[in-house]
């Protein structure tokens, strides 16, 4: 690790602890050329697989994107930003548990639809609407009585 300072080389871990529910690393290091201190973080680098979009085009999973959906989705409701961050990295863990390297575009969004259910009911009829290209209201109505027939019957058990 360079030293962010003098740029030297060499420099020593002083002190290791693991952060962010042990999912990185905080290190404290000191350079041996100029004595001064810094911290780095150490995440492990874990390949995401490649989005095939519907049209076949293949691009790189953009976590982004990912989070940009569902804020506009969750757009002035009341959920908390930690919840949909949780919700990204559930989506993003089992994008990796598939252990495919390409991945159908249709497979995130339908994880992002069970995300946005557990989230908030209304995001989830929104998103839904644009991703399943509801035609006309009836489409939309249909919807709305799977989620409440879904509702009731988790209410029941």
């Amino acid at each position: 690790m360079h030293c962010p300072f003098c740029s030297a080389v060499d420099t020593k871990v002083i002190d290791s602890r693991l952060v962010s529910e042990g999912d990185q690393v905080r290190r404290r290091r000191e350079c041996i050329t100029c004595a001064e201190r810094f911290t780095t973080y150490e995440t492990a680098e874990l390949v995401m697989p490649r989005i095939i979009k519907q049209n076949g085009i293949r691009e790189p999973f953009n976590e982004d994107k990912l989070l940009a959906g569902l804020t506009k989705a969750l757009e002035k409701r009341p959920v908390s930003i930690e919840s949909v961050e949780e919700a990204v990295s559930r989506i993003k863990a089992f994008l990796r548990g598939s252990g495919e390297r390409e991945i159908e575009s249709r497979a995130v969004g339908e994880q992002v639809m069970k995300e946005l259910r557990n989230l908030d009911e209304v995001a989830y009829v929104r998103f839904a609407s644009v991703y399943r290209s509801f035609k006309d209201l009836n489409e939309f109505r249909q919807e709305i009585d799977r989620l409440s027939n879904d509702s009731n019957k988790d209410s029941v058990e």
